[in-house]
């Protein structure tokens, strides 16, 4: 029976009726909903890791005990997981280990734009690309298989545009597997270099033997011939473009198996066509292997080097011309800009008002707080990646110079510090830092839609588990000075970091309140306007609350989104703001 499905969901019915025991990951959008629906699988073991790297080594766990395991993440999330995704691939696998990178083009969450495809070739890992939602379905299914029959982690590698597209899936029933496992295999699993010497000759072999696989499969890259006048070669979401537009006119060769790349076959269909080209999204992976095998090829010059491809541009690449599609034109049409912002009632937005209201030097990390950097709060002043706001302010607090050392926070989420927030903090502990780190406590990975994390207390099916206190944690790696405050009390939040930014140690804020959003908190009565008291000052607006709008220069608030934080009234110098009294 046919399912219309997204393509996450797509991924994780694959890995279930590919017989998966275990799921887990760290949540990143494009990939988040996949442990999402495979959770709702009962007879699969799902859990949401405090980084991607414990969740790819618990996978691997999962893989030497002869069960299928799947982990996902973001492409970013694979610079985590760098270090064991390398070197399993030395150590092969027992049952079957899939790895999904969902790599963002375009950049719509994330901070850099790179292609895993190279990660996946530097690692001599196998390598799969679904173009569609079907795609995704199988090729889940059937990277499990790859992964024993080649004794290879297989990289799943998405994009944004498969994940959340959706689509008509056809679901077959889940796999009966042989029992599998533990096997001692010391010389296989055991990597010293000795080891380690003829595993590398063992990885050689299977991309030998996956190559010659690809080359003969017209399963994972099947070719659609049409005349030989014109020839491209693709993969990905890019197919779908490419099939579209010149089915009627190309020969068109499909690339599932990405890594090792079909060379032979690639070069076969190259020879069959009069003009080739290569219609691939960031970076000239294919296009690179076919120049150097000698083979002429058109590509990546006649494309934009970064950002998503589309129809428009495919069509420009292939025809020369601009596209014949019908589009709406919307360049005369008034549409009202919506910028990201905090929700109304956020226990980071007044954190966030003192910080710039200080003339603090910030240096920011990954979540909803990264929000703090954008007009009106515009208090944060760095942003790298994951944890590094902790290290980057112990730099910073040292050598920053005058105006910035001792006027410099870290700032970080309370997911972000377990994912990678706690050994940048016993640095700072080690090296007698003086510097402040701030950790925003709302309980929740609220950015990527309110997952839990180790300081939840719950798991990801909502049942009870241990949570992790952050004060003895801090404590315990050596923190003398940790304190908890309100972040909806500014004149609390201030006090408390001038006396700590005077501090000769390191120190850490907890700012504690859980999500509004994720809790369903509900903080206080609504605030109303008394404009005969307003001096049209503005200090209300500049706290960036989406309740406040803005009328003849006087503040208007919209009762249904104002949730009663109070950050408002506490920065109205003259009073106008007030909670409205129930009748």
């Amino acid at each position: 029976m046919k399912k219309l499905m997204l393509g996450n969901e797509a991924v994780a019915r694959g890995a279930w009726e590919g017989g998966v025991s275990f799921g887990s990951g760290y949540p990143g959008t494009p990939s988040t909903e996949i442990l999402e629906y495979l959770v709702k699988y009962d007879d699969v073991t799902v859990q949401w890791a405090p980084n991607e790297k414990v969740g790819y080594e618990v996978s691997v766990g999962v893989s030497l005990a002869g069960r299928r395991a799947l982990v996902t993440m973001k492409h970013v999330g694979l610079n985590v997981a760098a270090d064991p995704f390398f070197s399993s691939s030395y150590m092969g696998v027992n049952g079957g280990l899939v790895c999904v990178s969902a790599d963002d083009p375009g950049m719509h969450s994330s901070q850099d734009e790179q292609d895993n495809r190279l990660l996946a070739k530097a690692a001599k890992v196998l390598m799969v690309e679904p173009s569609d939602v079907e795609e995704c379905r199988w090729m889940t299914k059937e990277a499990f298989s790859l992964s024993e029959e080649f004794d290879s982690p297989v990289l799943l590698r998405m994009t944004t545009r498969v994940c959340h597209q959706t689509g008509v899936v056809h679901p077959e029933e889940k796999i009966v597997l042989p029992e599998k496992k533990f096997v001692k295999d010391i010389p296989k699993y055991v990597l010293l270099p000795s080891n380690a010497r003829e595993r590398r000759h063992k990885v050689e072999e299977r991309l030998k033997n996956a190559m010659k696989f690809g080359n003969e499969s017209d399963k994972w890259n099947p070719i659609f011939r049409k005349g030989n006048k014109i020839g491209v070669i693709t993969s990905g979401v890019a197919f779908g473009y490419v099939y579209e537009l010149m089915s009627d006119e190309a020969s068109i060769m499909k690339i599932g198996l990405t890594n090792p790349l079909p060379l032979e076959r690639m070069k076969r269909f190259a020879e069959s066509v009069e003009k080739l080209y290569v219609v691939e999204e960031l970076e000239p992976y294919i296009e690179e292997a076919l120049k150097a095998m000698g083979i002429k090829v058109f590509g990546s010059e006649l494309r934009p080097y970064t950002g998503e491809l589309n129809l428009t541009i495919v069509e420009k690449m292939l025809k020369g011309k601009e596209s014949t599609k019908v589009t709406i034109d919307l360049s005369d049409a008034k549409i009202n800009q919506r910028p990201p912002t905090l929700c109304p009632g956020c226990s980071h937005r007044g954190m966030f008002t003192i910080f710039r209201d200080m003339g603090l030097k910030v240096m920011g990390d990954i979540g909803c707080y990264t929000l703090g950097a954008i007009n009106p709060l515009k208090s944060m002043d760095s942003c790298m990646c994951m944890g590094a706001s902790v290290g980057m302010a112990e730099g910073l607090d040292k050598f920053g110079g005058e105006g910035v050392s001792g006027k410099t926070v870290g700032v970080i989420g309370d997911s972000t510090f377990f994912h990678s927030g706690i050994t940048g903090l016993i640095d700072m502990v080690v090296n007698k830092s003086k510097a402040t780190l701030v950790i925003l406590d709302n309980r929740l990975t609220a950015m990527t839609g309110g997952q839990p994390h180790p300081g939840t207390g719950m798991d990801m099916k909502g049942n009870e588990s241990p949570r992790i206190d952050l004060v003895e944690l801090c404590k315990a790696v050596g923190v003398k000075r940790v304190r908890v405050i309100d972040p909806y009390n500014l004149e609390e939040i201030k006090e408390v970091l001038e006396e700590d930014l005077k501090a000769e140690e390191v120190s850490v804020i907890i700012a504690k309140a859980p999500c509004v959003l994720g809790f369903k908190v509900k903080l206080g009565n609504v605030v109303e306007v008394n404009v005969d008291l307003c001096t049209r000052c503005g200090k209300c607006i500049r706290v960036g609350c989406m309740a406040i709008g803005e009328k003849d220069g006087y503040p208007v608030i919209d009762e249904n989104l104002c949730n009663g934080c109070g950050v408002c009234v506490q920065v109205c110098e003259p009073s106008a703001l007030a909670f409205k009294k129930q009748n």
